[in-house]
């Protein structure tokens, strides 16, 4: 007998009977830069289509994507001052606080997740506070997104997204939040964060380029598998309610291993230099971009992904409305 699985794949109603990953719009997070000086403002040039924006055309942005179904934005800020202990970061009346409370206000459905790191407004861009000797400081650092994911709360917002990579700072913030009556702001941790070669146009756009060294004591070394699963389960046992691998692309094996180690949420960022790398192929005719994008797309939800920022979520929200 002549087994013929092609069968079930000969018309495009058969196909969609027994897909075996769906996904869907609101499993998906559009990344946001919000700048507190206007001239800041634009296009991003190793991002097309992505731009910085004031806090008007943010708000803006956010009933836009609330209205074509997808389920939030994460916000980075681009401030007006930096210095070497990052204090534009927690002011009550920073960007990214008062972006939260005007999109809060405006489109109070939509989940708001704020980025908590310091590289964007610390005049050195490393994520975290200095030593003499000019290495980062982890507990002195983990005080200070301590302080900051305060002001996010009392802002309003849903979910607190540390990036920084510090050891011992999911709990800080949780125990943090806790104290302060924050019992229900979410945690979604930047659990196993790469060092990876695929964050420079974000660099660009944010303006978090490092002014000397690189951040390779702090972020994860690619070769290492086992040591991402570590790092989850201590972000896990410290209190975090979402876990993250990032970037996406090149880690789904970390994504696959951790979908089967641990049940807590999972989230996957599709990084910047990702979508830059598939905008730059479709620009030149190398690829069907929408075909290019949906596949990816789907390849996270395969590997066991439960919620996708990436770039790309205003586009496929829009095609798939």
């Amino acid at each position: 007998m002549i087994h013929r699985p092609r069968r079930l794949r000969r018309t495009a109603s058969l196909r969609s009977f027994i897909r075996e990953n769906h996904l869907r719009r609101d499993m998906l997070v559009q990344p946001l830069f919000v700048c507190e000086r206007a001239h800041d403002a634009g296009p991003i040039s190793s991002m097309p289509g992505i731009e910085r924006m004031t806090l008007a055309q943010c708000v803006a942005k956010a009933k836009e994507l609330h209205a074509v179904g997808i389920g939030g934005v994460l916000l980075f800020g681009i401030p007006a001052h930096k210095d070497a202990v990052a204090s534009s970061n927690e002011a009550e009346s920073g960007i990214v606080q008062l972006t939260i409370r005007a999109i809060k206000d405006a489109v109070p459905e939509l989940t708001v997740i704020a980025d908590l790191c310091n590289c964007e407004y610390t005049d050195h861009g490393h994520c975290g506070l200095l030593t003499e000797h000019g290495e980062v400081d982890n507990d002195s650092t983990v005080a200070l997104l301590a302080r900051v994911a305060l002001t996010y709360a009392r802002s309003g917002v849903d979910i607190i997204a540390p990036s920084d990579m510090m050891d011992g700072r999911v709990g800080a913030l949780r125990s943090a939040l806790d104290e302060s009556g924050h019992h229900d702001t979410v945690i979604m941790s930047y659990s196993a964060k790469y060092a990876s070669a695929f964050y420079g146009p974000f660099r660009e756009a944010a303006g978090s380029t490092p002014a000397f060294g690189d951040r390779r004591s702090y972020q994860m070394d690619p070769p290492n598998a086992r040591e991402a699963l570590h790092e989850i389960a201590l972000d896990i046992e410290e209190g975090a309610d979402i876990v993250m691998v990032k970037p996406a692309m090149p880690y789904l094996d970390i994504v696959r291993a951790a979908r089967d180690a641990f049940d807590t949420p999972l989230a996957v960022y599709n990084v910047s230099g990702e979508y830059a790398m598939i905008k730059a192929a479709a620009l030149n005719g190398w690829l069907d971009e929408d075909r290019a994008i949906d596949e990816m797309l789907i390849g996270f939800v395969r590997a066991g992904a439960d919620i996708i920022i990436t770039y790309f979520a205003e586009d496929f929200a829009r095609r798939h409305a």
